[in-house]
């Protein structure tokens, strides 16, 4: 399933977030006339990556248990509720992998949608 599946997915060019609030990884709710949209940002070094915010073993929250979801080495995202791991850069994680959301900083320093 693409992120796009969901009945809640933001267009291209939806706001989600500052550049200048991001510290690591963050759990946010981008919410448009669509509804509620569950999402991950993370600060990698290549730049900023976005995924859905849904363990794709139980498609709870990452942070469902609490808000800790950066590894200690800050390279993997992690399941609060049963410790899976997945890459920061690409969702990446053992046999699955988080939903990517495309995203860019455009020039007011805002993190948006991007185009699929």
């Amino acid at each position: 399933m693409s992120w796009q599946d969901l009945s809640s997915a933001p267009d291209p060019g939806t706001r989600v977030c500052a550049r200048a609030e991001l510290r690591g990884a963050r759990a946010l709710v981008v919410t448009t006339d669509r509804g509620a949209f569950p999402m991950l940002v993370v600060e990698t070094p290549a730049g900023v990556r976005g995924y859905v915010n849904a363990c794709p073993h139980q498609y709870l929250p990452l942070d469902h248990r609490g808000p800790q979801i950066l590894s200690a080495d800050g390279r993997r995202l992690m399941c609060s509720n049963h410790g899976a791991m997945f890459d920061i850069e690409t969702g990446a994680g053992e046999g699955c992998a988080l939903d990517p959301v495309p995203l860019r900083v455009d020039g007011s320093g805002a993190v948006v949608i991007g185009s699929a």
